[in-house]
């Protein structure tokens, strides 16, 4: 069913002055502001330069630093003390001359002297559980910060160095000019804190029943800041919350633990027939093979039986990896291991887990399945996942990751029992964190300043691949399910956060330490954002292009929210600042409702107000074509002639006199059905008018009038309906995808809702 827009000759400033309405412009104030929704985004964007380019790639003069790091690492196992010594070699690729350098000493949130706890607000409620009030008042603080041996250049000599907090700055003997390398060596050890009661993104969790312990180790070696074209160093402090902003390298790391663990880690295993058995080994080469289910490197049983007994001796596991950011590793006598090949572009990649025999029978069943499908997704969003494996680490209240490696949760009860939140929220971690491969450990934004760039980027993708995922293994549904149910992506799961109070709510742009309503902020609204430009205003080929070219022009590069924004609209040809500034630096939310339904008969019958018209512009009131609104003189008798457009002596006239037998032939069927529809957006947020119009024969048309329909009037717009079939009912946003926190005024007829007094009345009577 298609809806007409008619305009002939003499009519056209009638039905003009009937339909159309006036453009409403704001009375100018001396300092009056722009307020704009569709003004360009050049006050918020930095001024394109070499570095970086006004299309959002980078540009012919940008750089990057390199951090080379050479470490031993130990970790004693039975005081849960971890040991290291690293060898960093920084590169100055910058035209800048330094005369120091920063390091990240990110333990350091946890040592005694901590200031991390004395950020937040505290108070004494009425009452509180005996083993809060004892941790809270009665235990010793976790004394977990770095112990630094020494800093020390190549030759061994004393370098003065600075801690403050989180960061140390080495002073150089000499300035480091652009092009210049420089080696220095730290040494180290720390506490290692227990992370199910102490909280952490790593550390350990302890079993009683056998004194065991699983290790999740990160931030557990000193770390280069990163030093960039656009702020210098970032060396904003780590109050425990905004993750890491850090610079590519290369990294060769030996791990040495008791001999009877098995470990895994960022890298290359370059000793593995070393630290695997023969029957390891064989199990292995057999995975390498497997594309369609895991094979077993270390079984259950032989789990069960290994954390038994603890080994006296030690082994060393050699791990080395090429253009990372960070590194992380897990090791227990307790793991579980297994592995399957996964195709990706032209190359096989391993899909690794390791687990306790806590987190089965749901992690042998699908963490390394979730693992291989997850690459395959963000593959084709992004580019073909470039490392040559993936690993997912079972840890209770984990959800964490880095290169090649993440941590995560979701364990089943003493009986292997499990719900649909324990298996969906497993697999949902998983393909979270190895998402993170994808954002920021290979499109490095830097998540201290701007943490939606890689959490809600990620948890963006994270919904693709979450619906990928329940297509691709069905037999994973429960029953009732027939798609994978989200928790985040879909923009009416948004509507609760974003129609809260305005008080506590922060715009997307704004450091990840200082939101409100952290997950909501920087994971959830901007992955709705960006799954409502896929779905509603780009479209999937203009988007998933666009996300693409992004993704490819930033691997290994250290991207900021303008090159995304920039390269969104470079890539796809439409102008997004107007969604940009809404969705991302304001706090604004959609409301748009019907406001006025106005129905119209037509006629050649001139009426007073017609009559009226014709004289002020002195034309013969019988040539006209009148619009007679609802409820005024001629309406009814208009109505009952039932005739369209093109039966209209007039409008016949017209069409003989101005069109050629055949163009008259080629003419669509005119409409007799004129309705005046305005639409009002009471909240500020600019959003696509998505409207579905019901006809009296039952059928519907969805039509989706682009954004800049607001852009003369940001509180209401109004549509010229013309039809051949009577509309009986208009909705808008029918399929809620645009977050409206108000559906109340979505429709026509509007529709009266039932209280909840009236509910439970008529509950009573039934």
């Amino acid at each position: 069913m298609k809806i007409f827009k008619y305009f002939f000759g003499a009519m056209l400033f009638v039905s003009a002055s009937a339909f159309a309405q006036d453009d409403i412009k704001p009375e100018r104030k001396p300092g009056h502001t722009n307020q704009n929704k569709f003004k360009q985004l050049y006050d918020e964007f930095a001024t394109p330069n070499m570095f970086r380019t006004g299309s959002g790639a980078p540009g012919p003069a940008y750089y990057q630093q390199q951090a080379d790091y050479k470490m031993d690492i130990e970790i004693d196992d039975v005081n849960a003390k971890l040991y290291g010594n690293e060898t960093i070699t920084y590169t100055n690729n910058s035209p800048d001359e330094l005369t120091y350098l920063w390091v990240q000493l990110d333990q350091n949130m946890r040592a005694k002297d901590s200031k991390t706890p004395l950020i937040n607000s505290s108070g004494i409620g009425p009452a509180t559980s005996a083993s809060r009030a004892t941790g809270t008042y009665l235990k010793d603080s976790f004394d977990g910060g770095f112990n630094i041996e020494h800093v020390k250049d190549t030759n061994g000599k004393d370098l003065p160095h600075t801690i403050n907090r989180t960061m140390m700055r080495v002073e150089l003997p000499t300035p480091m000019k652009t092009g210049n390398k420089f080696s220095f060596n730290i040494k180290w050890w720390y506490n290692i804190n227990d992370h199910v009661n102490d909280g952490g993104r790593s550390g350990y969790e302890y079993f009683e029943e056998n004194d065991n312990r699983s290790y999740v180790i990160a931030q557990f070696y000193p770390r280069m800041a990163v030093y960039n074209d656009l702020e210098g160093w970032q060396n904003s402090q780590f109050w425990g919350r905004d993750e890491f902003a850090l610079p590519f390298g290369n990294f060769d790391v030996n791990i040495t633990v008791p001999a009877d663990h098995i470990l895994d880690g960022t890298g290359n295993l370059t000793n593995r027939e070393e630290v695997f058995s023969k029957e390891m080994m064989k199990r292995y080469n057999k995975a390498k093979k497997s594309y369609d289910k895991p094979v077993m490197i270390v079984t259950e049983d032989e789990a069960r039986k290994t954390e038994k007994t603890k080994s006296n001796k030690k082994k060393t596991w050699k791990l080395s990896a090429k253009m990372v950011r960070d590194f992380g590793f897990a090791t227990s006598r307790k793991y579980i291991y297994d592995m399957m090949a996964v195709k990706i572009g032209d190359k096989d990649v391993m899909a690794v887990s390791l687990y306790s025999k806590e987190g089965n029978p749901l992690w042998e069943q699908w963490s390394t399945r979730t693992v291989a499908s997850t690459l395959k997704s963000y593959s084709r969003m992004t580019f073909d996942y470039p490392y040559h494996k993936a690993i997912s680490v079972h840890a209770q209240r984990q959800g964490m990751e880095y290169p090649m490696i993440c941590w995560n949760y979701g364990r089943p009860d003493k009986d292997g029992n499990y719900s649909d939140r324990t298996k969906y929220g497993m697999i949902s971690v998983i393909i979270h964190e190895v998402g993170h491969n994808f954002f920021p450990m290979i499109v490095n934004s830097d998540e201290r300043q701007w943490t939606w760039m890689d959490e809600g980027l990620n948890t963006f993708v994270q919904y693709v691949a979450e619906q990928d995922f329940g297509e691709w293994n069905p037999t994973a549904l429960s029953p009732g399910h027939d798609q994978y149910p989200s928790r985040r992506g879909p923009a009416k799961n948004i509507v609760r956060y974003m129609g809260g109070d305005q008080d506590f709510i922060a715009p997307i742009m704004t450091k990840g330490l200082n939101t409100y309503q952290f997950g909501s902020n920087a994971y959830s609204k901007p992955a709705t954002g960006l799954n409502i430009l896929r779905e509603t205003i780009m479209g999937h080929d203009l988007f998933d292009y666009s996300f693409r070219e992004y993704s490819k022009r930033w691997m290994f590069k250290h991207p900021t929210p303008e090159d995304f924004f920039r390269t969104m609209e470079d890539a796809s040809a439409v102008d997004l600042d107007w969604f940009w500034r809404g969705w991302f630096y304001t706090t604004d939310y959609t409301d748009i409702g019907i406001k006025e339904v106005k129905k119209f008969a037509v006629t050649n019958n001139p009426n007073e107000n017609g009559k009226k018209l014709a004289e002020q512009y002195n034309i013969d009131p019988n040539s006209l074509v009148y619009f007679i609104a609802e409820g005024d003189e001629g309406y009814d008798d208009a109505l009952k002639s039932g005739k369209a457009i093109e039966d209209l002596p007039t409008v016949k006239e017209y069409i003989m006199d101005n069109f050629t037998p055949e163009q008259q032939k080629s003419m669509k069927k005119s409409p007799k059905f004129f309705y005046e529809v305005t639409f009002d957006k009471p909240g500020g947020l600019v959003m696509p008018l998505i409207v579905e119009y019901v006809y009296a024969d039952g059928t519907k048309e969805k039509t989706t009038y682009p954004a800049q329909v607001w852009r003369l009037n940001d509180k209401e717009v109004s549509k010229a309906i013309a039809s051949d079939k009577e509309i009986v009912s208009i909705t808008v946003d029918p399929d809620l995808e645009t977050a409206d926190i108000d559906t109340s005024n979505n429709s026509w007829p509007r529709e009266t809702k039932e209280s909840d007094f009236d509910k439970f009345k008529n509950k009573v009577k039934d």
